[in-house]
């Protein structure tokens, strides 16, 4: 039910976000560049670019969506939460003889973590005696009916609705279950917000974020902990594309070379880096060095394959021309090959940075004293939800700046990309 009612909200953002930016495009000062100027953009790809209004919403909408289902001060509206506050149910008891009675239940229901007493309540003069309790929300509580009402006293309805052992009832503001003794175990209605031990809202994940940014993380500040996570990264890139590239480019240029590399390259390539950390453990143990060594892996295979469809995939017309004109295979090389194929290489190596910058975090699971990945596997044990969230958002924007930067250095580098 709150999937589809999630699902729902999110669909209606995303129409809603559509139209409303069309509305501000339609009012604001319309472009005029070679795209817009384009007849036909249906199935051009070259016309569709990423709409900046269209990224503005989806995140805000996240946002919307994050803060309503948990009950955010920094939400505009609210899903449900959780019933508090006072309630009651009657059930019928009926003892050995035949003889039924009635009692009442009264509950109070309390924030989650918050100590209250259950109310005093006079148990009345028949054999069904009334009852008291208090529950935190989105938790239950047992009512042991079968214990007040004496010996041979059985419960066989609540609010006038029969039930048996492990059947169910509603009742207002939440639910009955009798268990296989007999008791009945009351749960409050939990609505559609998110217990905060399963998913805080914002605004603590937000100053869990500058609590350790200040105070620091199982003795590293957090500075420390990303700085570490980027330095075995980059260490694993770096040797992965030291040795993958020239590889590559020697399978893109020599036939021996590719069949003899072309099997351990297929071989190696669909397996997930995660599934060689036991064996780097067992190689190269648990420190740094194993580490570095999964990254490089992590990185090796896809800087190889890169640069292997960069090579294969220069124009053979450039490279006729420039032997006509008399140049060597190094000429060749270094100025057809080399070039052309570099716009393959900086895609690779995008991808590349990106599946290191996850598997980084997996490799910090194993004996990592500092990291994202530590941080976040130690704050789980604890159930410290919070931190958790705060690291894999910085662990997403960390990501997302490396492939930022990743496109700057190929719109300087490679400038030619996408020319004839």
């Amino acid at each position: 039910m709150t999937g589809l009612v999630l699902l729902g909200i999110y669909v209606g953002l995303f129409v809603g976000g559509f139209f409303l930016a069309r509305l501000i495009r339609s009012l604001s000062k319309k472009e005029h560049d070679y795209t817009s100027l384009k007849t036909v953009t249906f199935g051009d790809e070259s016309a569709i670019r990423p709409d900046r209004w269209g990224s503005i919403f989806s995140i805000l909408v996240i946002f919307i969506i994050w803060a309503a289902f948990t009950g955010s001060k920094w939400a505009p509206f609210h899903v449900p939460g959780p019933f508090m506050g006072e309630t009651s149910f009657s059930y019928t008891a009926t003892d050995a003889s035949g003889t039924t009675d009635e009692a009442r239940v009264d509950i109070l229901v309390h924030p989650v973590g918050e100590k209250v007493k259950p109310a005093e309540i006079d148990p009345g003069s028949g054999f069904a005696a009334n009852d008291s309790a208090s529950v935190g929300a989105w938790r239950s509580v047992l009512i042991k009916a079968v214990g007040n009402d004496g010996e041979g006293a059985t419960v066989t309805a609540v609010d006038g609705k029969p039930i048996a052992p492990g059947e169910r009832v509603k009742v207002s503001d939440g639910a009955v279950t009798m268990t296989a003794k007999g008791s009945l175990n009351f749960e409050p209605a939990k609505g559609l917000q998110m217990e905060p031990i399963w998913m805080p809202p914002p605004e603590a994940v937000l100053d869990r974020f500058f609590e350790i940014a200040t105070e620091g993380y199982q003795n590293f500040t957090l500075w420390e902990h990303l700085g570490w996570s980027l330095l075995r990264v980059v260490a694993g890139f770096v040797l992965g594309s030291l040795v993958g590239i020239p590889l590559g480019y020697a399978m893109g240029l020599s036939g021996w070379v590719r069949g003899w590399f072309d099997p351990i390259v297929e071989f190696m390539r669909p397996v997930p880096p995660l599934a060689l950390i036991p064996l780097v453990i067992i190689w190269f143990g648990i420190w740094e060095t194993g580490k570095i060594v999964l990254l490089f892996l992590a990185a090796l295979w896809i800087m190889t394959i890169a640069a292997r469809a960069g090579v294969s995939g220069v124009n053979i017309s450039k490279v006729h021309a420039a032997y006509s004109l008399g140049a060597s295979k190094r000429q060749v090389l270094q100025h057809v090959i080399v070039p052309n194929s570099l716009p393959e290489i900086f895609t690779g190596a995008r991808v590349a940075m990106g599946v290191c910058w996850g598997t980084v975090v997996a490799a910090e699971l194993v004996a990592a004293q500092k990291g994202a990945g530590m941080m976040i596997i130690a704050a789980s044990k604890f159930q410290l939800t919070d931190i958790v969230i705060m690291g894999i958002i910085l662990i997403g924007i960390i990501g997302y700046g490396i492939d930022i930067l990743m496109r700057i250095a190929e719109r300087i580098l490679v400038p030619w990309k996408g020319r004839a």
